[in-house]
């Protein structure tokens, strides 16, 4: 029942608050769990994850910590009212009515609309007073579920209150069954799809709405739960009060009312508030484009408005582009817009190559474990014959023991019948995902810059790079070749017959052209060479030298716990992963066991000294145990950003020992993530256990006692 989602047990007010806004959203994980509606650590987990990602500190003194995860079993909203007020990272100072919402990982469509509503309400001066000046907790929860029970109270009386047959009346503000706003419902002036913002009593002529331009608004946030609807809102209100038609469509979890094709045909204007990239851009292809975090809508919308109202009469505006892609301009355009000036060239590049790493992983993840279950189960000699197994037996027809050419001759394989049948076809399912690694590199950083036209121009240039030996640096080469010419290509400005070709037929033949045409005909070769001397200098690394390269593999894991520079190193490890060589697999293993040495370390460091953490950290440590056994390094992230200082060269010291320790031990790993839980693909695991023990005990006693000496000085200070 939504009239369930607030009562007053889930209502604290004058909190004194116990720390930081760590320690509040902590408070708030306590007294939703306390209801018994969410388990504790998960949802502070939850919170606090996205409290990382996303400041949730807002204007009007207020913040809405917010989640939605497995760990919550009802939906709740917690609210606590601070007697002194806490920062959450807005701009325009400190909270102190903090408004949780715990939100299951399944939560359906009404719960999430009731969320969407009540971020809205938020945006209200008079809601935020209201809150402030209540005495009693029943008073704030009725106040909140005041906003949610007439929503479900209007869905059963819409058909009465907003059917012109029965002469029925929306109350002021309020949406009729058409969607409209108004006085008066039935009204033509104040008509349109849900999301409409057209003034209460709107009088104007049609010469004057024809004087004034239509807008639309997209507003979109990672959880899609409180930024999307209060940014939604508070544009809304803006145009309400500058008497301008807007139409928004809310990309959140609540489900998405997309535009009619009346709406974007009668726009004058686009506005896009997001942190995430939206869908369906290219629908507005030529509309002058005003783009923004969703933050920057909710603090200041009235400005987005303006800026989308001169973008209508500026022939220099930047526009959306053809074929859709994020950050392209018009070819007219003679100024930067704020927000591409925000975003340099090293960063949108570096941005797609993320995006690029991040689409790849999971080709990495789903074929080295099937490759890694084909050794266990048919022996590590299966690769010699995966194919020819998998095609030419089946269930009905076992294979017998297979011969193939080794290095002393010719070799059996050491298993037969069903067992290397299976690790066969497991091997073979595992080896063709890994042959998708390149491809999928190279195609997903071409969308990273260029949107959808740049996806097959990078799918096709990375097969290329596969083709003519260039490996993973020719998917970088060209997957950065693709984005670059088919967003250049997104800024032309072809005749209108032509328009609708561009995405789907000439930048992809283009692009695809002259990316390929350039890897054939010039960079394959040199990048060929390139990648063979390196994979030859891994390769024949022994000794000191092999020490070395574990030390620098565990430096770059721990640089920055799950950035550009640790995913660097482990795209380095997973794109050698499919040549089967034992070198290839000892630099897998320093990659994993690295890692997994911050969250251990720090999760280490808070049982011994447990006086140097705070209640939140030493809960944190708790969960790095299995975040750092399962290969997760980002459980150290909260440590290193709370003190970057002494806590990344400490992990940087104790990886630096686990991938050295790797290297001495000759450790390999067939498997490209699970920490301990893939050890039946780590051999020997003697050795990969002692690397992560040893690594994890030195970074734990560095940054125990870098942690005491700063604690002590700040006493001898004291």
């Amino acid at each position: 029942m939504p009239g369930s989602l607030m009562t007053p047990e889930l209502v604290r007010l004058e909190v004194p608050p116990p720390g930081d806004k760590n320690a509040v959203i902590g408070l708030m994980a306590d007294l939703v769990a306390a209801t018994g509606r969410a388990d504790r650590d998960g949802l502070e987990a939850g919170l606090l994850k996205r409290e990382e990602s996303f400041a949730t500190g807002m204007p009007g003194g207020f913040a809405i910590p917010h989640c939605r995860t497995e760990a919550v079993h009802e939906a709740a909203l917690g609210f606590l009212r601070l007697s002194e007020p806490v920062d959450f990272g807005s701009a325009d100072g400190p909270a102190d009515l903090v408004i949780g919402i715990a939100a299951p990982a399944g939560t359906d469509d009404q719960h999430l609309k009731l969320l969407a509503q009540l971020s809205r309400a938020l945006i209200r001066p008079e809601f935020l007073a209201d809150l402030r000046a209540a005495q009693e907790p029943h008073e704030v929860s009725d106040l909140v579920m005041g906003i949610l029970e007439p929503e479900e109270e209007k869905q059963t009386e819409t058909a009465a209150a907003g059917d012109p047959a029965t002469g029925g009346h929306a109350p002021d503000g309020a949406p009729s069954a058409d969607g409209a706003v108004g006085d008066d419902a039935g009204t033509p002036a104040a008509t349109g799809a849900p999301g409409d913002v057209l003034v209460a009593g709107d009088t104007r002529t049609a010469d004057d709405a024809d004087s004034t331009p239509v807008l639309l608004a997209i507003t979109s946030c990672p959880t899609g739960i409180a930024h999307t609807y209060m940014a939604a809102e508070s544009l809304e209100n803006a145009a309400k009060d500058k008497g301008v038609e807007l139409h928004t469509e809310t990309q959140g979890s609540g489900g998405i009312t997309p535009f009619t094709d009346e709406q974007i045909a009668s726009a004058g204007a686009l506005i896009v508030a997001a942190d995430v990239s939206i869908s369906g851009r290219e629908r507005f292809a030529g509309l002058p484009l005003v783009e923004h975090p969703v933050k920057r809508a909710i603090s200041h919308g009235s400005e987005m408005v303006d800026e989308a109202i001169a973008a209508v009469s500026d022939p220099s505006a930047r526009r959306v582009p053809a074929a859709g892609g994020e950050g392209a301009k018009d070819a007219g355009s003679s100024a930067s817009s704020e927000s591409a000036a925000r975003q340099s060239w090293p960063r949108r590049i570096q941005a797609s190559v993320m995006t690029g790493v991040s689409y790849m992983i999971p080709f990495v993840a789903a074929g080295g474990l099937l490759m890694a279950l084909g050794f266990l189960i048919a022996g590590f000699d299966v690769a010699f014959v995966a194919q020819d197994v998998a095609t030419g037996s089946s269930l009905g027809d076992l294979p017998g023991h297979r011969s193939y050419e080794g290095a002393t001759g010719t070799i059996e394989t050491e298993r037969a019948g069903l067992a290397l049948y299976l690790g066969a076809v497991l091997f073979t399912l595992g080896s063709t995902g890994m042959g998708f690694l390149v491809a999928a590199l190279s195609g997903y950083i071409a969308f990273g810059l260029a949107g959808r036209p740049g996806i097959a121009p990078g799918f096709i240039g990375g097969a290329v790079s596969v083709l003519i030996g260039a490996g993973f640096l020719g998917g970088l080469v060209t997957g950065l070749l693709a984005g670059l010419v088919a967003l250049w290509l997104t800024t032309l400005k072809p005749p209108r017959w032509l328009a609708g070709l561009m995405p789907v037929v000439i930048i992809p033949l283009v692009t695809s052209l002259v990316v390929g045409g350039l890897m054939l005909l010039f960079l394959g070769r040199p990048l060929a060479t390139l990648m063979t001397t390196l994979q030859d200098g891994l390769t024949g690394m022994s000794g000191s030298s092999a020490i070395l390269l574990g030390v620098i593999i565990g430096l770059m894991m721990c640089f920055d716990l799950g950035g550009p520079v640790n995913k660097a190193a482990y795209l380095f490890a997973t794109a050698g992963l499919s040549q089967g060589t034992e070198a290839s697999f000892e630099i897998m293993a320093a990659v994993m066991a690295a890692g997994m040495v911050p969250p251990l370390a720090m999760a280490l460091s808070t049982v011994v000294r447990r006086r140097l953490y705070t209640d939140l950290e030493r809960e944190n440590g708790t969960t790095a145990w299995l975040l750092g056994a399962a290969f997760i390094t980002e459980g150290a992230i909260p440590f290193a950003a709370a003190d970057p200082l002494r806590v990344i060269p400490s992990m940087m010291t104790g990886g630096a020992v686990a991938g050295a320790l790797v290297m001495a031990f000759g450790v390999g790993s067939q498997a490209p993530h699970g920490g301990i839980f893939v050890a039946f693909a780590i051999s020997p695991i003697w050795g990969f256990v002692i690397a992560i023990l040893a690594g994890a005990l030195v970074a734990g006693a560095v940054v125990t006692v870098l942690k005491e000496g700063a604690r002590r000085k700040r006493a001898v200070a004291a």
